[in-house]
């Protein structure tokens, strides 16, 4: 096909990615509203994990289409941009203060469960295999661990209780609640076939593996509804919701993102991942930690160095490529 009709199918893909996700995150709290769901578990879970929903609809087409290296690369690329990127920009915008308990248990689990997946993709190599692979086994063992998470929330939940839940009206009555979620599962499964299909096609028409595709245009593309909602979150001071949403939406993006599809598919095995990759995944989280460990507070000027050693690893990236394809 031509290219611009790629291009513009890319484009389209992206519309629908993005408002499906929108028409999906207003449809499930306006649902946990009519139900009398706490606003902590609706921040913790329904919004992160919506924001999550296009990863996943376009790892699942990914590995339906065998570009496994799409699959791999969306979830790394989406994760170091949740981080670096977006939390870089909520803390220019407004300096953020991060809770104790965050900074205590949820980054630590966020870091745990990001290590489990760098173990889980090199430990074939580490036993003399020519190839790194995520076996059924593995994608199995992410899902355990997104379970933990959900022990965690819910646990929490509980404990909160005691004080007055605070539930806000509903947006919409429940009729088109329902129907917002229909239509957003539609715009994001659809939207995420013609990502996948499309930036498959640019990639290989102009000699660019799947993994730069995946770590560029289709992670930044994904992560665009953590984008919106981080900004909307660090203008309004609403730091609880903007940590909890990508420390979620980064566990989801491990555990389901990956470990669903796996789990039900079988093994992939991803062909152009370097080592960078992996030790960035870690790093973010690793910076994330540090510099919330300072007075429990994420500063401007921290916020400016992670959006520095973002600016770091993708110039990175564009470089290798660049001399990939002299």
């Amino acid at each position: 096909m031509d290219m611009f009709l790629q291009i513009f199918l890319l484009l389209i893909g992206f519309v629908l990615l993005i408002k499906g996700a929108d028409w999906l995150i207003d449809g499930a709290s306006s649902t946990a509203s009519h139900f009398k769901v706490s606003k902590l578990l609706i921040g913790l879970t329904i919004i992160a994990f919506g924001t999550g929903a296009p990863e996943l609809a376009v790892s699942i087409s990914s590995l339906l289409n065998g570009t496994t290296d799409m699959l791999l690369g969306n979830v790394i690329g989406s994760n170091i941009i949740n981080i670096l990127l977006l939390i870089g920009i909520a803390a220019v915008i407004r300096p953020m203060h991060v809770k104790k308990n965050t900074v205590a248990k949820e980054l630590p689990l966020l870091l745990l469960i990001s290590t489990v997946l760098v173990v889980l993709f090199i430990d074939t190599s580490l036993i003399g295999a020519e190839t790194n692979t995520i076996s059924r086994a593995d994608g199995i063992i992410c899902l355990l661990c997104f379970s933990i998470f959900l022990f965690y929330i819910i646990s929490m939940a509980r404990k909160n209780r005691k004080s007055k839940a605070e539930v806000e009206k509903p947006k919409f009555k429940l009729g088109v609640s329902f129907i917002l979620i229909v239509v957003g599962l539609a715009g994001v499964v659809g939207g995420s076939e013609l990502v996948v299909s499309s930036a498959s096609n640019i990639a290989s028409s102009i000699g660019i593996s799947d993994r730069i595709i995946a770590l560029t245009i289709v992670a930044f593309g994904t992560s665009l509804p953590e984008l919106i909602t981080t900004i909307k979150a660090a203008k309004r001071n609403e730091n609880e919701l903007l940590v909890g949403n990508i420390i979620g939406s980064n566990i989801f993006n491990i555990c389901i993102v990956l470990g669903l599809p796996v789990a039900l598919f079988g093994t992939i095995t991803p062909s152009s991942f370097e080592v960078i990759d992996l030790i960035m995944l870690i790093g973010a989280t690793v910076i994330l930690i540090l510099v919330s460990r300072s007075g429990h507070k994420i500063t401007r000027s921290e916020g400016v160095l992670m959006l520095l050693t973002f600016a770091l690893y993708y110039a990175f990236i564009i470089v290798n490529t660049v001399a990939s394809l002299s």
